[in-house]
């Protein structure tokens, strides 16, 4: 083992109050407002259309027409999976200073003597057009696990959220005991994305709406209970949803032959806060490819397109 360095610190502003960490700890999410400026949200929704058109070379996607319009370039996107393996201005906003200060302050607060230091391994960047799924009742552990249950979502609004377009829905305190429910098929492909397991076995009428304004920056505990609905407006529902987790837990996602649960670690992250302990390892490689996901809106609106050349 190669001694741990504490050389290459990364220090991020402090947003928070100690009520609203608290906040944080007890409720398992907190919506902080105003955190993304609207310049950068603009930033934000080029570099989306920027992406759709295949303006960064990867095997994802081709470049498409110019006579397309944006709309008609993000009709058929749901979400696109890790796009910061490809933009910088994906990468720009997985590190960006505010965001990553409020991380600093309560990816890990509930351990003792955490000093702060966080790592990614995921971006998420969501379109979600009028008539989109969404996703259903999950917990984000399940899929990305910690050692430590510190797993943080870092949602920024890139629109108005609202449950007309299909905003977050969270259950307060569902990650306090640290419990992974069970899952199942959700059997509604009309309101979810059809690709999704659902959740269940605790109360749903809980539930309260996370209704928030373009620029903030919802974060939740990778062990709450959250889902959202279709959108049901006129307007996208962008998203570009980060995932993180305390620098000094390993990263068990996925074991490689040589690898036990144990010791597995996947290191294809980015320090965004404090030090990287496990610095001395080096970093994996990214795919420099992206993974664009579709729902049961576009396979209807497809159907519908091939109904209509048939009857003509």
């Amino acid at each position: 083992m190669t001694e741990i360095s504490h050389k290459n610190r990364i220090n991020v502003p402090k947003r928070l109050s100690d009520n609203q960490v608290q906040f944080f700890i007890d409720h398992g999410y907190i919506a902080v407002p105003d955190l993304i400026e609207s310049d950068e949200i603009e930033e934000l929704r080029e570099d989306t259309v920027r992406i759709a058109r295949g303006g960064y070379p990867c095997e994802a996607v081709q470049p498409t027409s110019e006579n397309l319009s944006d709309d008609q370039i993000l009709a058929n996107i749901l979400c696109i999976h890790q796009p910061h393996f490809i933009s910088p201005i994906m990468e720009k906003y997985v590190k960006h200073p505010e965001l990553c200060g409020v991380l600093s302050q309560i990816t890990a607060a509930h351990i003792p003597f955490w000093d702060g230091s966080v790592k990614c391994m995921q971006s998420m960047l969501f379109v979600k057009p009028s008539g989109f799924q969404g996703q259903s009742w999950h917990q984000d552990e399940i899929y990305i696990p910690t050692r430590d249950r510190s797993l943080i979502g870092g949602w920024i609004a890139m629109d108005d959220a609202t449950v007309e377009n299909g905003c977050l829905w969270v259950i307060p305190g569902s990650h306090q005991m640290g419990y992974l429910y069970s899952q199942k098929p959700h059997g509604n492909p009309d309101e979810f994305d059809s690709a999704d397991l659902e959740s269940y076995g605790f109360d749903e009428t809980l539930e309260v709406p996370i209704e928030v304004k373009t620029g903030t920056v919802v974060f939740f505990n990778g062990y709450l209970l959250h889902r959202s609905r279709k959108n049901r407006g006129q307007t996208y529902r962008r998203v570009l949803v980060n995932h993180y987790c305390n620098a000094w837990s390993l990263l068990p996602w996925s074991i490689k032959d040589d690898e036990r649960p144990a010791n597995a670690d996947r290191r294809s992250v980015i320090p965004v806060s404090g030090i990287d302990p496990y610095a001395w390892k080096g970093y994996e490689e990214t795919s420099k490819n992206i993974y664009f996901r579709h729902c049961k809106a576009v396979d209807d609106l497809e159907k519908s397109t091939m109904n209509n050349k048939e009857l003509t």
